[in-house]
């Protein structure tokens, strides 16, 4: 087992989903579920059910939002270390999704966030986590400070570290940062957003982040082909379709989580994709964020659904 210290988002998803075709500017019927998500929160639960050591700090607030989240921890088996803070709300995400599970448009409450500061990191107990892991995870519901912070000082112990695009307004937070992070996983619309350019083949990714610095990443495309890279390689997967998706959220931490479980497992880029695949199909079809029966031996099940990765010249 690997140990993986996770510092990130971690708060309560709230989703609404029509039921019927979308009415933009009027009351749809529908149902609404909440529980706890994030997307290096979601990403720790999945590594943690894969079976590797992982921690998770995050800031929370006193209140039964935060509380719920540490209770999700807990049954994720993931060892949770929260800064609390008692007189501040916990983050929110409130989502609408269409009838197919695809988003409509959501906010996100994150003010909390930025109280995460580069300070933070200096606490003994903070410095002690990233020393004695193997591997570090986050997100961009960080400040960009702290994650400029958390990059020295993973350059410093030697450690890998891995980033989440979260969102297109937050994913420019690792702008000045690309050259210190092996890994970064967005979604198209991410990369666009970080990098301003708008390639018409989705094959220059990789050529336009090895530029800017970034050794490694994967950008999804959501039923189309995705295309990831590392310091030698790049390799392209469509993905294979899926009758009926439960929800979208989560996928793409789904998918990082299936990823760096291979990189892990010191398997190579071409089969740390197909994993990667085949970990954002089984949350897409659950219909919470991430898949909750995922095991091992589930994971490999499922990879033998997913077509073999193509090299890209």
């Amino acid at each position: 087992m690997t140990s993986i210290l996770v510092l990130g988002g971690a708060h309560i998803d709230r989703r609404g989903r029509i039921s019927g075709d979308t009415a933009p500017g009027a009351s749809n019927p529908g149902a609404w579920k909440e529980e706890s998500g994030g997307g290096a929160f979601n990403a720790a639960r999945s590594l943690a059910r894969l079976a590797h050591t992982v921690i998770m700090i995050s800031p929370r607030g006193g209140d039964a939002e935060g509380l719920a989240v540490g209770i999700a921890a807990d049954a994720a088996g993931i060892d949770d270390r929260p800064f609390i803070f008692l007189d501040r709300r916990t983050p929110t995400y409130t989502a609408i999704l269409e009838r197919d599970g695809n988003l409509v448009i959501a906010l996100a409450d994150m003010e909390l966030y930025r109280f995460f500061t580069p300070r933070r990191l200096a606490i003994r107990a903070v410095r002690d986590a990233i020393d004695a892991a193997e591997f570090l995870l986050t997100d961009a519901n960080l400040p960009t400070e702290t994650l400029s912070a958390l990059a020295k000082m993973a350059a410093e112990r030697g450690k890998p570290l891995a980033g989440i695009g979260i969102s297109p307004a937050k994913v420019v937070r690792y702008d000045t940062l690309l050259d210190q992070f092996d890994y970064l996983f967005m979604n198209e619309a991410e990369a666009r957003a970080l990098s301003g350019e708008y390639p018409s083949d989705y094959r220059a990714w990789p050529a336009i982040f090895r530029r800017a610095g970034l050794r490694g990443g994967a950008i999804t495309r959501g039923r189309h082909e995705l295309i990831a890279w590392s310091d030698a390689d790049t390799v392209s997967l469509l993905p294979p379709p899926l009758e009926a998706i439960g929800d979208v959220t989560g996928a793409g931490d789904g998918f990082a989580a299936g990823f760096l479980h291979a990189i892990l497992e010191k398997q190579t880029l071409s089969q740390a994709v197909c994993v990667g695949a085949a970990s954002a199909r089984l949350a897409l079809a659950s219909e919470m964020a991430t898949a909750e029966e995922l095991t091992r031996a589930l994971l490999t099940h499922t990879l033998a659904l997913v077509p073999p990765a193509e090299i890209v010249l």
